[in-house]
């Protein structure tokens, strides 16, 4: 305990570290790296040295400000903000009564998710909560491990395992995953971060999945388990779709409502994104639309981990920046076509 007291001490007492911090909203270019406080450990927490940090739509949601909610939904947050949630690294500070960890362990986690500016994943170290982190996967690199927390949680959490019951801020309902065994079950957005998750659990859970994307994803998909293929750029989905059980709509939004009609009577879709506006149609179909919002779990990382080690699921890397080019890693981001996902890398 002294030596682990005293390496407390020592981190404590180290001036700065490098982040990226943002003090004002904006596009890519309010990304700047530069000195932040290292932080200081709280009750139950770790202190993490950051090998690689996952990128994930919360990072640019929160860059500029939120714009995508309603005024009202908007958080208000003190400047500076270091954004990000997603890390993996190796643990360098324990406080007092934490037994979960120890130094020298390789964990990975999703920080303190859903909260607002607090996560604060785009640096050198990190606090995190016992609560929010696992071992890094046996044989599993930092980069791989940091891409995987958020988009493997939130395909978790809608198709395996809620896991909480905190009142749902997207519906007044609690989300609750379908039987998937034997079933025909769409992924929208196949090749993104969520998506190549979901395809990957619910192919394990026994399903039939079919999955939608651009041609160029074929191959990719159809390694991960798909099925069958969709080329949206060659056919609309909705046209030749039907006796679907679930549609997993990773892009959801306002035109998630299309993929209703190929749904049968009883059947599930589950838009990722705000955005759907056919509630009516779907009573009249007998068609229930829920959503969730992932929250940190790392009980349910670990269960993930074993998955990861059995070969049973991977992630793939669309791109890897360093740090100090977060701002490249975001324009990566907006430029769209993700295969899997995008991670930044700390020497």
């Amino acid at each position: 305990m002294k030596q682990h007291e005293q390496q407390l001490d020592n981190l404590n007492s180290a001036v700065t570290m490098k982040a990226i911090r943002l003090h004002e909203f904006g596009g890519p270019e309010v990304l700047r790296y530069e000195d932040a406080p290292v932080p200081e450990l709280k009750s139950g927490e770790v202190l993490i040295r950051v090998h690689a940090i996952g990128i994930n739509p919360p990072d640019w949601y929160l860059r500029d400000g939120y714009k995508m909610l309603p005024p009202e939904w908007r958080p208000s947050m003190p400047f500076p903000i270091i954004p990000g949630s997603d890390v993996s690294g190796v643990v360098v500070a324990v406080a007092a009564g934490v037994n979960t960890f120890s130094i020298g362990d390789e964990v990975f986690g999703m920080v303190r998710f859903p909260s607002f500016g607090v996560s604060a994943a785009y640096a050198e170290y990190v606090a995190a909560p016992v609560s929010d982190l696992a071992h890094k996967p046996a044989g599993m690199d930092h980069i791989t491990a940091a891409a995987t927390p958020m988009a493997a949680l939130t395909a978790w959490q809608f198709l395996i395992e809620l896991g909480h019951d905190v009142q749902n801020p997207l519906q007044p309902e609690r989300h609750h995953p379908v039987p998937l065994d034997g079933k025909r079950v769409v992924v929208n957005g196949a090749a993104g971060g969520v998506g190549h998750f979901a395809v990957q659990l619910a192919k394990w859970k026994g399903a039939h999945v079919i999955a939608i994307a651009s041609g160029s994803h074929a191959s990719f998909l159809h390694e991960l388990g798909a099925d069958e293929f969709i080329d949206y750029t060659k056919s609309a989905p909705e046209e030749i779709l039907n006796d679907i059980d679930l549609v997993v709509d990773t892009l959801g939004g306002p035109t998630t409502g299309r993929f209703l009609r190929t749904l049968k009577q009883g059947g599930a879709l589950f838009p990722v994104f705000l955005g759907f506006s056919d509630a009516a149609e779907a009573a009249t179909r007998g068609i229930t639309v829920s959503m969730t919002q992932v929250r940190s779990d790392g009980r349910q990382l670990s269960e993930l981990a074993r998955l990861f080690e059995k070969g049973a699921i991977r992630v793939a890397i669309d791109s890897t920046f360093p740090l100090p080019d977060a701002r490249k890693a975001h324009e990566r981001a907006a430029r769209g076509h993700i295969r899997g996902k995008i991670v930044l890398t700390v020497a």
